[in-house]
């Protein structure tokens, strides 16, 4: 017998698993109540049906809608009896889900709120940094390393500035100076954008050159470089008709930010808190 038992695994742990369901509904109220019927209402088939159809672009036949309410009820049945069960109890998962639930209460609240023009204006004036729009700059460089110049790299650089202040001067700027990585010609790009490719130092360097004309040397943490300013576009503010769909979700954000801090501060309100320091 003990033989077949260890044979038949599946057979243990069905019979386990059977036991453990009789132990604790034998621990619960066993009293007929409304907690034992289970009813799917029209709304909740309309449901169903809606999340099918937003899934698969048609409307479920009868089996698959058979098959859908089928699914509903034995979920319901198992969250049941994980209940009954107390399955729910000092379940880190189901703890973090379940505040997160009422987290969604005080978001659903502030969602509801609809910004006017004068709530909007007043958040973009005092966050006009953040909706600016940036400078940009297009500009052409000629590369000049200095690892493989040495001493004559500053020398090369004045020089090769002098012929291009030269009006009548025909400078191939991809051949006069050294190969560089990320080209010579360069458009529209914010300081940021600079920065990225060149370095900070020289970002904020060559925003401050004027355009039409060469200018140099420009240090790099690559080398040298002689630079030509093609054109510049200063920063400007925003105007709320240009940014007004960002500006509203900013201010949505913050509203739910105030809104969940007040309201988990009236709900902590409700509770005697005491923490135990570990002694050190």
């Amino acid at each position: 017998m003990l033989k077949k038992w260890l044979r038949e695994p599946l057979l243990h742990f069905l019979l386990i698993g059977a036991a453990l369901f009789v132990f604790y509904n034998l621990q619960s109220d066993d009293s007929a109540d409304d907690s034992n019927n289970i009813a799917i209402t029209e709304s909740d088939i309309d449901r169903l049906i809606t999340l099918w159809e937003r899934k698969w672009q048609r409307l479920p036949t009868e089996a698959e809608l058979e098959g859908l309410i089928e699914a509903q009820i034995r979920e319901e049945v198992l969250y049941r009896e994980a209940l009954a069960m107390g399955l729910d109890q000092n379940d880190t998962i189901v703890r973090r889900r379940l505040a997160q639930k009422v987290e969604f209460i005080s978001a659903d609240l502030a969602s509801q709120v609809e910004p006017s023009d004068a709530d909007l204006q007043t958040y973009l004036d005092a966050h006009t940094d953040k909706f600016a729009v940036p400078a940009r700059i297009s500009f052409q460089q000629i590369y000049l390393n200095a690892d493989q110049r040495g001493n004559n790299v500053e020398k090369d650089a004045n020089r090769l500035l002098d012929e291009l202040a030269r009006p009548e001067a025909s400078v191939d700027i991809m051949a006069a100076g050294d190969p560089f990585m990320f080209g010579q010609q360069h458009e529209q790009l914010t300081e940021h954008g600079v920065a990225r490719l060149f370095g900070q130092q020289f970002a904020e360097k060559i925003f401050e050159l004027p355009v039409g004309r060469w200018h140099g040397p420009v240090i790099s943490g690559y080398g040298l470089h002689l630079v030509y300013v093609d054109a510049k576009n200063e920063a400007k503010t925003s105007t709320l008709d240009e940014v007004r769909d960002k500006v509203r979700d900013e201010w949505l954000a913050q509203q739910r930010r105030k809104m969940d801090q007040v309201f988990y501060s009236e709900l902590r309100k409700r509770y005697d808190i005491k923490v135990e320091m570990v002694a050190k």
